[in-house]
């Protein structure tokens, strides 16, 4: 959600900052600006709509000349987008502007103070606050009249700040929003995100909840809050500039649809040693591990629906009642977490704000808390007691994949890693679904070669107005995911409901044509699955089922197309299951002319409440 860059060094700034807001494109932006210090002033561009709109106006970034420089691109919050709401905020005078991700929630009564000062403000936005704030404080000292905002500020912000007065420094401030710097030979960044950097510099420091930096071309210097200063260590960014490159695919989508086999064999092969799973640092010990009465699963979007499927192997695994919780909700339903209880956090981004938040309050109340993420050295990361890393690799496109497939994939490490220490799993049993994991990207390719299947289908009902989908136990966790994925990208409305509920209401939404996509990988369950698709189907419904290939005749009886995947043990199931619907969701969407990797009002990483 928004994305920020600034530059100090030797080099032409503008060209700089576009293309590392163009390698931020993925977090979702309705605007986007500039401001470089041209050697007199400060020159601020901005526009609304696509990025491409302010280069070709900045004629790549060539019509302002100048080293130091800030850029963002900004999804709405307050006031709607516009060239004014725009960033960079400018004060007063135009010698101070601001790029802001987050939210300042006192902006109003800032802003009132302010006005009766004289102040006159031009946009809608709480960032123009900040700018004037700023200003009003600037008495020759930059950092200190920073200093002297943060201690009035409320919300959560990541700032990036330029005064025309000082030209030779950036100041870079984080608070509950990412920010990370980048530290070159001669020359300096800042930005939201290290895709924006990686081309200039993989040496990164990761700023911390309070902290303010001051770039220059020869250096970084840190402060806390107190303006105090502090030693930061640099962290080595070690995978590859063009993981976050299309490398000749029409989507990244479509890319990291396919990226998942190799993306699985990261996460799993390195901690399957001699048929046993090994977590290296897992922070609790065994007596932890024998005291726990409940495990918590907090998460947002995607990885709430691996939660979902989480709860059923997980109970299934160890025998221990497991809630699935939304992050957003978590801190508002009073939640009962005691020193017996893990907490298991899920990001890929490992900043989500409404995670960030439930995590801290896990820990408020005494839980032991366990992230899964992706991103190394994110907030999630720092401040969890310990941190299970998925190692997909950088996901660009809006709409997860690869980061989903493996955060499955770990929940699933993690609950035989604890079964076994609990002893609530068989010998035998563990072992076949340790080595049926080891099998999952070699399936899941399988599942792959046949995407031309899923393609045919996607042309067959690409113009539905509406998809139902329909599963129970495992497959329901799973449609929830099938259903979001389609929705997202292809604007299609969707739903996901457990099959047992279509009597109690549901299936009044059903008639002629309607699409019910059924999903029926459970065998145990796969009976009452194919009655829930003769009920459906009787009402006039399209059915378009998923199944396993030892179930493909009895459903290719009675379903209108079928899509299956190869057999493997229960729990692994909807790792197999979520890529022909991811598939599907992407053709829909690719078919229908939508923006995929880019989907409207959405963003990567949600970093406001």
């Amino acid at each position: 959600m928004c994305g920020i860059v600034g530059y100090i060094g030797g080099e032409q700034a503008a060209p700089i900052l576009l293309d590392g807001l163009a390698r931020l494109e993925y977090r979702g932006y309705d605007s986007a600006g500039v401001a470089v210090y041209t050697g007199e002033e400060l020159e601020v561009a901005k526009a609304k709509g696509r990025l491409q709109v302010l280069s070709d106006m900045l004629q790549g970034g060539r019509a302002i000349q100048g080293c130091t420089g800030i850029g963002h691109t900004r999804w709405a919050t307050h006031g709607a987008p516009s060239d004014v709401n725009s960033h960079p905020q400018v004060s007063r005078s135009g010698r101070i502007a601001v790029v802001h991700n987050g939210i300042i929630e006192n902006y109003s009564a800032l802003k009132q103070f302010l006005e009766r000062q004289g102040v006159p403000f031009t946009s809608q936005t709480d960032t123009e606050v900040v700018a004037q704030l700023i200003e009003y404080f600037y008495e020759g000292d930059l950092l200190q009249a920073v200093g002297r905002v943060l201690h009035r500020i409320e919300g959560a912000y990541a700032l990036g700040i330029l005064c025309a007065d000082t030209p030779d420094q950036l100041v870079a401030v984080r608070r509950d929003s990412p920010l990370i710097l980048g530290v070159g030979e001669g020359e300096n960044f800042l930005a939201s995100d290290v895709t924006a950097i990686l081309k200039h510099t993989r040496e990164v420091i990761y700023l911390e909840d309070g902290e303010v930096a001051v770039l220059t071309r020869e250096g970084v210097r840190c402060y806390n809050h107190f303006l105090q200063p502090v030693e930061k260590q640099t962290s080595h960014v070690d995978w590859e500039i063009d993981a976050a490159e299309k490398g000749g695919y029409e989507h990244f989508m479509f890319k990291e649809i396919l990226e998942q086999p190799e993306a699985l064999r990261r996460a799993i092969f390195p901690r399957v040693q001699d048929g046993q799973v090994c977590l290296e640092d897992f922070p609790l010990t065994d007596e932890d591990i024998q005291g726990m009465r409940k495990i918590y699963i907090v998460a947002c979007g995607s990885s709430y629906h691996v939660g979902m499927v989480g709860k059923y192997n997980l109970e299934g695994l160890l025998r221990l009642p497991v809630e699935v919780a939304l992050a957003s909700e978590f801190r508002y339903q009073q939640p009962i977490v005691d020193d017996r209880t893990l907490v298991l956090v899920i990001s890929q981004s490992g900043e989500t704000l409404d995670t960030m938040a439930a995590l801290r309050e896990a820990k408020r109340l005494g839980g032991k808390v366990v992230s899964i993420v992706n991103v190394m050295g994110s907030s999630i990361a720092r401040e969890s007691d310990g941190v299970l890393y998925t190692w997909a690799g950088p996901e660009i496109a809006v709409a997860t994949t690869k980061a989903y497939s493996t955060q499955l994939a770990v929940l699933n490490l993690l609950g035989l890693y604890l079964a076994q220490r609990l002893g609530t799993v068989a010998q035998e049993e563990y072992q076949t679904i340790v080595q049926e994991l080891l099998l999952l990207p070699a399936k899941m390719e399988q599942v792959l070669e046949n995407r031309a299947d899923i393609q045919y289908y996607a042309s067959q009902y690409f113009n539905h107005a509406s998809v139902f989908y329909i599963g129970r136990n495992l497959d329901y966790a799973l449609g929830l995911e099938g259903s979001l994925k389609l929705k997202e990208i292809s604007y299609i409305h969707s739903e996901a409901y457990a099959s047992g509920e279509l009597k109690h209401g549901t299936i009044s939404l059903i008639e002629q044509g309607t699409l019910v996509v059924a999903l029926a990988t459970y065998s145990r369950l796969f009976e009452k699955a194919m009655s829930n698709v003769v009920e459906v189907k009787s009402r006039g419904a399209d059915v378009l089922a998923l199944t396993t290939e030892g179930h493909r005749e009895e459903m290719g009886k009675v379903a209108n197309g079928l899509v299956t995947i190869p057999d493997t043990h229960p729990m692994l199931l909807p790792s197999l299951g979520v890529v022909p619907l991811q598939l599907f969701s992407y053709y829909v969407a690719l078919m229908r002319g939508c923006d995929i990797d880019k989907p409207r009002n959405l963003a990567k990483s949600v970093t406001v409440e």
